[in-house]
């Protein structure tokens, strides 16, 4: 045996899955669950660097933990994601969600790409080689997501192949103008040639028969976008990976829970898509997904094991992370400890063969922000969110908006006209809505109504506002939207609620408009206090302000809810 051959990596673990050297870690009596089969077995479980080396057996480590009465299972993956709606930077979502036992996130920086372009894509991949966590980047592909709002930027396909080779890229990012790729755009066409050898992520709500099969020819294998079962099963049944969604606003499990068994679960992931720290410290990430899936398997007699799979080994294989999502020799160490293995509650977890402490997070290199003097929006007064009637009419076309939903709806009002122009009607749920180009391009400002809020009094604004992010702002008062509205250009971006000419709570996030500087945990304290803020105005959704985030979105027409919340869809396109 060759004693150079011993000292590499390679060697080292080859040596020690044969017990015939120490691990760098072994987790003692541990009870491993596997993922394929659901069967639980007690064994060590033996890591030297990033790998596996040894399960069922047992070993001995330069680093021992017993690990009596705790269950293993392979690391978490987040299928897809957009970290900037966590509203923190990379460096602290990865300490916020790491312990969660999510070790591998799809991350698609579309949101500071919308504002910043290549520099924000670059940033990104700068954090990502610096986290505990595997933060794993697709390329952002629609940037502007749409022809009717002003970006910060332009990316087309020379803009994206510079960072195609990055050992953290793994294809192209959620191809949202599915218009674009039936009716063989030149530039979207220019980004699916580019790609057909590598991952190319969907994003197709509501598509379905012909426009699917044509959206799928391009090579398109994911959608976290359905919304009902019977949507998901016309994917499934064409080839399509679906991601089941759970996330702060979009709120699909229940609905797709059903899709999840044994026949299904190995082309079935779970992703966020997206969640906030105080919505992480209340409820979890992935884990909390993975416990309510349990829950749904339980009541129709399914095992339980499916879940774990759908969040690792399924998840790992649809996106081509060949060294994952398996507890077992030769793959990655990622590995969640729990302490009940229905709960899935997480007690510690192993990131690359590294136990997560706090030590590992200190240990990072710092990435500075970008994007701090992105907010070019000039100050507003209560005059410019006037809503002129058309010549002899007040009724007037109303987004509708569902908790649960980032789908909008279109709705009618008839308004009474002011001495400021069509007045919003408080009794029947209608305040105004209103989007501030922020980017320094037109400063045009975009004036509607909105129905959903319940809002009696004041105003809520944001300048995290998709896809392209400019400012957004909802209210019952002219005077408390440019209240908001002119404390966040002070603030560089952000959340605020007004109420009475003042702000009364605000989240400053000056990195693009998109992140805080401040630790996750200082986040999660703003955030209570601005729910609170907005509740006090009579606000009657649960995440308010990333609801207005998805306001600017386009309007999907003559869309009807059924009695068990699908849709029927008369006409599909955009107004």
């Amino acid at each position: 045996m060759s004693s150079d051959l011993t000292q590499t990596h390679l060697g080292k673990c080859i040596l020690a899955g044969q017990g015939k050297i120490k691990a760098d870690l072994v987790l003692r009596n541990i009870g491993l669950l596997d993922v394929i089969t659901g069967k639980v077995t007690e064994t060590d479980i033996a890591i030297v660097g990033d790998r596996i080396v040894g399960t069922h057996d047992s070993y001995t480590g330069e680093t021992e933990i017993d690990c009596t009465g705790k269950l293993a299972v392979p690391g978490f993956i987040d299928t897809h994601l957009h970290i900037e709606s966590s509203l923190v930077t990379p460096l602290e979502f990865d300490r916020c969600v790491l312990p969660h036992g999510v070790t591998t996130v799809l991350c698609d920086p579309h949101e500071i790409a919308n504002v910043l372009g290549s520099e924000g894509i670059k940033y990104f991949l700068d954090c990502a080689e610096q986290t505990v966590m595997d933060v794993r980047v697709n390329l952002s592909s629609c940037v502007p997501a749409t022809a009717f709002e002003t970006a910060g930027a332009r990316l087309e396909i020379e803009d994206l192949l510079p960072f195609r080779s990055h050992e953290k890229v793994v294809g192209l990012a959620e191809m949202m103008n599915y218009p674009g790729v039936l009716n063989l755009d030149p530039g979207i066409m220019a980004k699916l040639e580019a790609f057909q050898d590598g991952h190319i992520d969907g994003h197709a709500p509501l598509v379905r028969g012909s426009d699917l099969n044509g959206y799928m020819a391009a090579g398109i294998r994911t959608d976290h976008e359905a919304t009902s079962a019977e949507e998901a099963r016309e994917k499934l049944a064409k080839g399509m990976a679906i991601l089941i969604r759970e996330g702060s606003v979009s709120k699909d499990l229940e609905a797709l829970a059903e899709i999840l068994d044994e026949n299904s679960s190995s082309f079935v992931a779970l992703c966020t898509d997206d969640r906030n720290p105080l919505d992480i410290g209340e409820e979890g990430h992935l884990d909390s997904l993975v416990s309510r899936l349990i829950g749904h398997l339980k009541a129709r007699n399914c095992p339980i094991h499916h879940a774990y799979r759908a969040a690792s080994h399924s998840a790992a294989r649809i996106f081509g992370l060949r060294d994952r999502g398996l507890i077992g020799p030769g793959w990655r160490a990622d590995i969640a400890i729990l302490d009940d293995l229905e709960a899935c509650h997480v007690t510690d977890v192993i990131a690359g063969g590294r136990l997560v402490t706090k030590d590992l997070f200190a240990k990072r290199k710092t990435i500075e922000p970008v994007g701090l003097t992105s907010m070019k929006a000039t100050p507003v007064t209560a005059e410019a969110f006037a809503c002129d009637p058309k010549p002899g009419q007040n009724q007037t076309p109303v987004i509708k908006v569902k908790p649960g939903l980032i789908l909008t709806f279109r709705d009618e009002a008839t308004l009474e006209i002011g001495d400021n122009g069509l007045k919003p009607d408080l009794d029947n749920d209608v305040i105004k809505v209103a989007v501030v180009e922020r980017h320094g391009v037109n400063g045009n400002i975009g004036r509607s109504f909105v129905r959903g809020f319940g809002l009696k009094r004041g105003a809520i604004a944001s300048s995290v506002g998709h896809d392209s992010h400019n400012i957004t702002v909802v209210g019952a008062s002219d005077a408390d939207m440019a209240a908001a509205v002119n404390r966040l250009i002070e603030m560089g971006g952000g959340f605020a609620v007004a109420d009475g000419g003042k702000v009364t709570a605000e989240l400053a996030l000056p990195v693009a408009g998109l992140m805080s500087l401040e630790p996750f945990e200082t986040v999660e304290e703003h955030l209570i206090d601005l729910r609170k803020a907005a509740k006090d105005l009579g606000c009657v959704l649960p995440e308010p302000f990333l609801q207005v985030a998805f306001l600017a979105l386009p309007v999907i027409p003559h869309l009807k809810m059924t009695d068990r919340g699908l849709f029927d869809v008369d006409k599909f396109d955009f107004v």
